[in-house]
């Protein structure tokens, strides 16, 4: 290859997937009871001890990079290659003006080389679906103009719909009120939460009960999915396995042919959704929102 196809952790890629296709990762920050760690995708900080500490009172805190930390990861790159970066949602995260900052810096250092950054205004499943395709591209010989093509061609595709089950940890990132929270708690509501087209996350539905909210992440797959044998689909759990394993067992009886994964929410993402969290990512029709 010509040049290097990098991406983030804030991509919730699947560890195993990171090491088959040798994808490299920039590691992004958070703290848990005073301590910072970075996501290295579950190998620190496995993911089930990290949503038990959750529980058990701690208070996840994440924040973003610095230029230099991110100067860190592409030099070594520069030296000897051309780079292509798969950033998460610009809308999501001021730290992709640090990404920026750093990407001018280095083409002035660098002339010779080309480095690009693609805004896949995805975070989490989503952005591992347009990694996985785009990478596949990659391997395959694809030029980086026709990679960052598909995934401008086709982010607007890659779609989720999520479940929380705890609003405190909502309320705790200014997502809703505190006022909010206490009166959906009470009612036992879960808010149904996507990627609008914009990047941003949005509520789009309030559901009463854990059973009709799943039952409606299964409608959603059928509404929007439009060719089922068009990619992999990702199940995200915030340790609630047996939720994730009834979600692909219901799915996959309206949609047989479906091929489903799934996989932990990290502790970048799992930080402002909490324990409990349930998300279903999939390629199909343009976002809704």
């Amino acid at each position: 290859m010509n040049y290097v196809f990098m991406t983030d952790s804030d991509s919730d890629l699947p560890y195993d997937l990171k090491v088959k296709y040798d994808i490299p990762i920039v590691n992004m920050p958070y703290s848990l009871n005073g301590k910072e760690y970075f996501d290295d995708l579950g190998q620190t900080i496995d993911h089930k001890s990290y949503y038990d500490a959750m529980r058990n009172g701690a208070v996840p805190v994440t924040s973003g990079l610095n230029e230099d930390t991110y100067i860190e990861y592409f030099e070594p790159v520069l030296q000897h290659s051309d780079l292509l970066f798969v950033a998460f949602s610009s809308q999501l995260s001021s730290t992709i003006q640090a990404v920026y900052s750093a990407q001018e810096k280095l083409r002035a250092k660098y002339p010779q080389r080309r480095f690009e950054v693609v805004d896949t205004l995805s975070m989490s499943g989503p952005m591992t679906l347009l990694i996985l395709h785009a990478h596949e591209m990659y391997r395959n010989g694809a030029s980086m103009d026709e990679v960052i093509r598909w995934i401008k061609d086709n982010y607007m595709r890659s779609q989720v719909f999520f479940v929380v089950d705890d609003l405190k940890y909502l309320r705790r990132g200014g997502r809703i009120s505190g006022a909010a929270a206490v009166v959906g708690t009470m009612l036992d509501l879960k808010p149904i939460i996507v990627e609008t087209k914009e990047g941003k996350l949005l509520n789009v539905n309030k559901i009463r009960g854990r059973r009709r909210a799943i039952s409606y992440l299964v409608e959603q797959s059928v509404e929007n999915i439009v060719d089922p044998t068009e990619s992999i689909c990702i199940i995200l759990h915030g340790d609630c396995l047996a939720d994730a394993e009834l979600l692909k067992k219901e799915i996959l009886e309206r949609i047989p042919t479906l091929t489903i994964r799934i996989d932990n929410v990290g502790p970048v993402i799992g930080a402002h959704c909490g324990p409990g969290t349930l998300a279903f990512c999939f390629m199909g029709k343009e976002r809704p929102y």
